[in-house]
């Protein structure tokens, strides 16, 4: 059953697919791509362990509250030997431990055949690449650097509404909930930016290789949808309650309607 949804579905930013969901269009991505690039390239994934900070919204979003079945409090307890039971004292706070999760990143390079020089490198962001006080951020960021000085192409998707735009000027519309932003290695001052409403469908984007080869399509639309059905997201996702990230009072009148279709 594919998504309601005409582009990203935002349910899908859930802390509990969206690491499925990362994954797999990072493999989807390769696997689109791998029959267009031959014979002179490949794409190749690339993957690696980062820690997340999860602020605490999110961590009660990833670890939900269970149920925890009551016992007598110590002074109702009888003690062995026939001894007098201790009151305990209860805590006289409560906290939310903010800890580290491990987050699977996926890269997606595209090789020259042969030489194995990185060509074009595919980022998908992550939550960890967008916590403004997180390690996660710094690290992605100079990474995006090094890629930038360097004479590699890179393609840069965000289908998160939470967390920090890439860093472009003029920046990213704040009326757009998701964009892939591609720097060429030819021009980079020249940024090529896709901004994207919830409403909008995901693009065809180009994948720039090496001159005087033409840039080959990404479908994002596609991989997208594929991966829904694929993954059976369908059977999980409980469209009856509001997404998390939560939606504008616009956004969640439209999403209603086509929920209701």
């Amino acid at each position: 059953m594919p998504s309601p949804f005409p582009g990203m579905d935002p349910y899908l930013e859930n802390p509990h697919f969206y690491g499925d969901l990362h994954q797999n269009l990072a493999v989807c991505i390769a696997n689109q791509l791998s029959p267009i690039l031959r014979p002179k390239y490949v794409a190749r994934l690339i993957p690696r362990q980062v820690l997340d900070r999860p602020d605490e919204e999110e961590l009660r979003v990833m670890f939900p509250d269970v149920a925890v079945q009551r016992i007598p409090s110590a002074s109702q307890l009888p003690l062995a030997g026939g001894g007098v039971a201790v009151a305990i004292a209860p805590a006289p706070m409560k906290a939310v431990n903010l800890m580290r999760v491990p987050f699977r990143q996926v890269t997606v390079e595209i090789r020259s055949v042969g030489s194995g020089l990185l060509v074009a490198a595919i980022e998908i962001l992550s939550p960890v690449n967008k916590r403004l006080d997180g390690d996660g951020r710094d690290a992605y960021l100079r990474k995006r650097d090094g890629l930038l000085a360097a004479s590699v192409h890179l393609l840069e998707i965000d289908l998160l509404r939470r967390g920090e735009r890439l860093p472009v000027d003029p920046p990213i519309p704040a009326s757009a909930d998701y964009a892939v932003v591609l720097s060429r290695a030819d021009a980079r001052l020249n940024a090529e930016v896709w901004p994207i409403a919830l409403a909008d469908p995901l693009p065809v984007v180009p994948v720039p290789l090496l001159p005087p080869d033409p840039d080959v399509p990404l479908d994002l639309g596609a991989a997208i949808r594929s991966i829904y059905e694929r993954a059976g997201y369908d059977l999980d996702v409980d469209y009856s309650v509001p997404p998390w990230p939560s939606l504008t009072r616009t956004q969640s009148v439209w999403a209603e309607k086509v929920l209701q279709k």
